[in-house]
């Protein structure tokens, strides 16, 4: 069978509230993400696994609340004294001496300056590798909420949305099946639907169930 050219074309994200499915697994992360005036000293950690829509749901968050979204490494650049406004930053299991000197000093410049301050990482506080000391008590004093592991519903609707973000159409019982038959995470969604979509797109053939199971079989292969 003659294979098609492909390119590897960016995938378009949407991420408006609109786009974010709210379950059982995630609906205590969107309660208070949604309600910044009850965050205990106006600052929150949401903690949860790759590919759970932490990002997604901090995006929406910026907008609601004028925020900007960075990374903690974006921190080396930025003028911590200059910052006027809510700001959500990712945060890395482990940071260098200096990327911690910046974060110990950003959150205590939101601090006195009565900013809201989101923290977006896969594991809590406790769990840093953190040598500062003083930065080390902050965060864990700080509140945490967790995206729990996905249940069908937030799972089949983590994968609509990423073929819809590669403009795919997938019939719901393809989907149905899916979830049953594949590694129930959000990680395992993100790379099976990479891979229907490149293996479509190579041999010109929709998203069919014989597909899926050719490519589920291959990815349990590796």
């Amino acid at each position: 069978m003659a294979r098609q050219l492909t390119f590897d074309l960016p995938v378009r994200e949407s991420r408006k509230r609109g786009d974010f499915f709210v379950s059982d697994a995630n609906a205590l992360a969107v309660a208070r993400l949604d309600a910044v005036e009850t965050w205990p000293n106006r600052k929150l950690v949401l903690v949860g696994p790759e590919g759970a829509g932490k990002t997604h749901l901090a995006h929406v968050w910026a907008e609601q609340n004028d925020a900007t979204l960075g990374t903690v490494g974006g921190l080396l650049s930025s003028d911590i004294p200059g910052l006027d406004h809510p700001i959500a930053l990712e945060v890395p299991d482990r940071m260098n001496p200096r990327e911690e000197e910046a974060l110990f000093h950003t959150h205590n410049h939101m601090q006195s300056s009565l900013l809201p301050l989101l923290l977006i990482a896969r594991t809590p506080p406790a769990q840093w590798s953190l040598g500062l000391p003083d930065l080390k008590s902050r965060m864990e004093a700080t509140d945490t909420v967790r995206v729990n592991a996905p249940d069908d519903a937030l799972l089949a609707a983590v994968m609509v949305k990423q073929f819809s973000d590669r403009q795919l159409a997938v019939a719901p019982q393809v989907i149905d099946w899916l979830i049953r038959n594949m590694n129930r995470s959000f990680a395992s969604a993100q790379s099976l639907v990479d891979a229907l979509d490149k293996t479509s797109l190579a041999e010109g053939r929709a998203v069919t169930r014989p597909l899926a199971q050719k490519v589920l079989s291959t990815l349990d292969g590796e």
